[in-house]
């Protein structure tokens, strides 16, 4: 397709495309910079599909501002009606440099511990990546490894009004997603990143057969369904990383890593284990994630995208708060709320409490 004329942006050359998007590079008038831009080969003929779209890019912003997620500079529809997000450019994604081409593990490791800080960052914020393979891990200008295109599979399937969208790109889907049990958890989120990290160290996907073999997509499913971990072949050294990386490989979800944040822990002891320097694993406190209230209304597709263990936690909190009189707060594994007996002031104020904190998560 033909690039979309963009008020304030000048059209440059194209950068690519995938199965629903066209990516071009621009100049941004003002202030003056290279942006790529996305154009989304949806159309925003409903209501609704404009709310969805408006919802994520709103979201995709809000999250942009992690340093290992491209930042989101603007978003429309161009003159011909075709919807387009425009971003930070990167001048190369992680799946060109690492197709067929093992990378350093000092690197692997450095993009692990970022990647996984964005994405307990989102997860925090009740946000799902859903497509997490090389090809969406981008480097930036400066060299660093970019997380891209956060909701864009939860876009498509709301502008086309589906009741849920799956991400399919096998290689990096774990086994509950190729076999359509989950459209997305927090566990499959882990395997995704496992198997994108095994495929920077070892040049190729971890169930992959290895170049010139036959290879097909059912095959390949079946192999992802029994998640039988092979090592980084032709690696020396590599036993502690390939323990690493089976555990998040695991094929019970429940055997993994049971959070990104405990991930990147695990990846920035094998960076101690190598000599390596730590890298830190940057996460956005609760502070900065802005008020659910602000985005409750329009429940984006990005936004409704919280996990079941999410809901669990912040019941789990809003019932600790409730039942909290006087010194430290304790956890609580139940969802539920236990009677407790008040004076009818205190049963005004705690109902009112737990209103406002209700309206601030945006609701279960």
């Amino acid at each position: 397709m033909s690039p979309p004329r963009i008020s304030g942006f000048n059209y440059v050359r194209p950068l690519g495309a995938g199965g629903f998007a066209q990516v071009y590079q621009y100049e941004q008038d003002m202030p003056r910079r290279v942006v790529a831009v996305k154009v989304l080969d949806e159309d925003l003929a409903t209501p609704s599909s404009r709310s969805a779209f408006e919802a994520e890019a709103d979201a995709m912003a809000r999250l942009s501002s992690h340093p290992t997620i491209v930042s989101i500079f603007a978003a429309s529809v161009s003159s011909d009606g075709r919807p387009y997000i425009a971003m930070e450019y990167c001048p190369e994604s992680m799946r060109n440099r690492s197709k067929g081409n093992p990378s350093p593990l000092h690197e692997v490791l450095d993009a692990g511990v970022r990647l996984a800080g964005a994405l307990e960052t989102a997860h925090q914020s009740g946000v799902l990546h859903r497509d997490i393979k090389p090809s969406n891990v981008l480097i930036a200008t400066t060299g660093r490894p970019m997380l891209a295109d956060f909701g864009i599979v939860s876009l498509r399937g709301q502008m086309r009004g589906e009741g849920t969208s799956r991400a399919m790109s096998i290689p990096w889907a774990a086994p509950e997603v190729v076999t359509e049990q989950t459209s997305g958890t927090i566990a499959s989120e882990v395997w995704s990143l496992g198997a994108t990290l095994y495929t920077f160290a070892a040049g190729r996907s971890p169930f992959a057969r290895p170049v010139g073999s036959q290879e097909t997509e059912s095959r390949l499913v079946e192999r992802i369904k029994r998640a039988h971990y092979k090592p980084v072949p032709g690696a020396q050294g590599y036993e502690a990383f390939d323990r690493v990386i089976a555990r998040a490989l695991a094929q019970r979800p429940e055997q993994r890593y049971a959070s990104m944040r405990e991930f990147g822990e695990a990846l920035q002891q094998l960076q101690r284990h190598y000599g390596f320097d730590a890298t830190p694993l940057d996460v956005v406190g609760s502070a900065w994630v802005p008020p659910a209230a602000t985005v409750a209304g329009v429940r984006g597709p990005v936004v409704s995208t919280v996990q079941a263990e999410g809901r669990a936690k912040r019941r789990s909190e809003l019932a600790d708060r409730l039942r909290a009189d006087e010194g430290p707060k304790r956890r609580s594994g139940s969802s539920s709320l236990k009677p407790v007996l008040i004076g009818a002031a205190s049963a005004l104020a705690v109902l009112a409490a737990a209103a406002a904190v209700f309206g601030l998560m945006g609701g279960f």
